[in-house]
This record gives structure tokens, C-alpha cells and sequence, in this order.
């Protein structure tokens, strides 16, 4: 059986040097069968190659399209090409390929090795959080190799359904008196943003109750609700019921200062307690920032 993972990494090379050369880019058979010959003399699997990347180059459009939505603040000129050709491979196998051959876990596993064998130090965790989220979007096929399911029509914004959350601004209080130190904990995406342990409230579960659990559930950590903080509201896709509206409120919570344990969820890679003084340097979404002056014009007039 022929080795694929190499085959994959001719393909990538084929596709960096393709990618590179831009319209000036030779024949792109000429350049599997130069690339093969370097880096995987005796392949015998050139079949596949072949076929893999001229998918790739076919459907680039459609896959740089994704690849900006699921990094927003990510330009597709402004990723590496490294990375961003083990993206446009990865989504490939992922979205198009048959997934008899090629299950889901397979495409994003075998992506993720190329680009910690390619690219440089946090490639491998940035094309894990994108495919990632790509998977979840999907529904995660495969998983328990449940039928794929059926791609729904969009809707009307104001026909999509609704999917209520809650999250919090945590804080906690290093010392007594005065001379107490406070901090706030911020979770951190794939995405490079520090944003707000959130989660989804289920059924008629009073948001505040829903929302110490949630918080409780990603960083560990027991909060007493202090503030409503207000919410917002974005637009994700659903693999069930297609596009719809997550509506967010947020509140502002005590905790004891302490250990966070960031639980392990698609897309999240760090928890950390930053001091009131360090918040500005944060890296957070638009819709997000606003959360959290509020809370901390809340804190500020709390300590006068």
C-alpha cells in the first residue's frame, strides 16, 4: 500500500511552489513529477498526488472563502504559505474527498503533521483550531459514523432561530482591604483572541445558574454573579438547523483566586488571570471589549 502521508507532503510542496510562482507557475504535472522525484524517489502512488492537488488547485476559491471565514482575522495573503496550502489540503480532504478513504479525522490528523513538519512553531495549532472548527461546523461527520447530513437552505436573519448563552467576566481578589490585587480570567481561542468563558443554557435553566455552571464546566472554577453585564449577538451555522443566531449575555462574576483548568474544548487553548492594569494589552474581539470596560468600570468604582 502506498505510502500517503509522503504522498500528502509532495503534494504540499507542489502546492507551496505552485502557490509561490502565482500566474508564472510552470505546468503543474511538471512540477509533482520534479517534486516526487526529490524528496519521494520509487513513489509509486503518483495517481493520487495528482489527483490531490489539481482538487486542491480547482476548488482554491471556494477554500480560501472558508478558510477566511473560519480565521476572520486572518487574510488569506496574510497566513504563511506553508500554512495556508496545509489548509487549503487539509479543508480539500475534509470537504471533498471520500470519506470511505479518507474519514474526517484523517484529513485534519494528517494536515496537522504537515504543518508541524513544514511550517514553523504554532502551525501545527493554528491549522488544528481552523480545521477544527471547520468539523464542528460541519457536524463532526463521522464521529459516531452517523449518515452525513443535509445541507439547509439559509434563512432570513430574522427567521433563524435562536440559541441563548451565557457567559461571564470573571474576577477574584488576590489579598484583603485595600492593598487586594484584582484580576480577571480570560480564556484564549486558536484564533490568537482572549475572550469570555461562555457556554450554551439549555432548556428554561435561568441564564445566571446556567452561566456558573458553564464557567464552572471550562475553567473550574466555583463564581458567584455579581452584575449583569448585558449581552450580544452573532450569526453561526448549525449542522442541524443551518444558520442561526447566538444571543450571549453576559454577567459579572466573583471567584476565589485560584488554579484555572481549562477544559478540553475545540478551539480553546490557554486560561490565564490577568491583572487590571494588563487588560489593555489583550488581544479581544470587537464585541467582546465593550463586556469587558464595563465590568471593570463596575470593579473600579467598587475599590473607590
Amino acid at each position: 500500500m502506498a505510502n500517503r502521508h509522503l504522498s500528502r507532503s509532495v503534494v504540499l510542496q507542489s502546492l507551496f511552489e505552485w502557490d509561490f510562482w502565482g500566474e508564472h507557475a510552470p505546468d503543474v504535472a511538471e512540477v509533482i513529477a520534479r517534486n516526487a522525484k526529490e524528496f519521494a524517489p520509487g513513489l509509486t502512488d503518483i495517481a493520487f498526488v495528482e489527483d490531490l492537488i489539481r482538487g486542491v488547485i480547482a476548488k482554491k476559491p471556494e477554500l480560501d472563502t472558508i478558510i477566511e471565514k473560519a480565521a476572520p482575522d486572518w487574510p488569506i495573503d496574510k497566513i504563511s504559505p506553508v500554512d495556508r496550502n496545509v489548509l487549503r489540503l487539509g479543508l480539500y480532504e475534509l470537504l471533498f474527498a471520500d470519506r470511505g478513504e479518507v474519514p474526517a479525522k484523517v484529513a485534519i490528523n494528517e494536515a496537522i503533521e504537515l504543518a508541524k513538519t513544514f511550517g514553523g512553531d504554532t502551525s501545527g495549532r493554528f491549522v488544528n483550531g481552523v480545521l477544527g472548527a471547520v468539523y464542528k461546523e460541519l457536524g463532526e461527520p463521522g464521529k459516531d459514523a452517523q449518515p452525513a447530513k443535509k445541507k439547509i437552505a439559509d434563512v432570513p436573519f430574522e427567521q433563524m432561530p435562536v440559541q441563548h448563552l451565557g457567559g461571564a467576566v470573571v474576577y477574584a481578589r488576590d489579598g484583603s482591604g485595600a492593598d487586594a490585587t484584582v484580576y480577571l480570567a480570560f480564556v484564549h481561542d486558536v484564533f490568537g483572541h482572549w475572550t469570555l468563558s461562555k457556554g450554551k443554557i439549555i432548556g428554561d435553566t435561568d441564564p445566571a445558574d446556567g452561566t456558573v455552571s458553564k464557567v464552572m464546566e471550562e475553567i473550574g472554577l466555583k463564581v458567584k454573579i455579581k452584575a449583569d453585564l448585558g449581552g450580544n449577538e452573532y450569526v453561526a451555522n448549525d449542522p442541524e438547523l443551518g444558520k442561526i443566531r447566538k444571543q450571549v449575555h453576559y454577567y459579572l462574576a466573583e471567584a476565589k483566586f485560584g488554579e484555572l483548568t481549562l477544559a478540553k474544548k475545540p478551539g480553546l487553548d490557554d486560561a490565564k488571570w490577568f491583572k487590571l492594569a494588563d487588560i489593555l494589552e489583550l488581544n479581544f474581539y470587537n464585541d467582546i471589549l465593550p463586556i469587558v470596560t464595563k465590568a471593570i468600570t463596575i470593579l473600579s468604582e467598587e475599590k473607590k
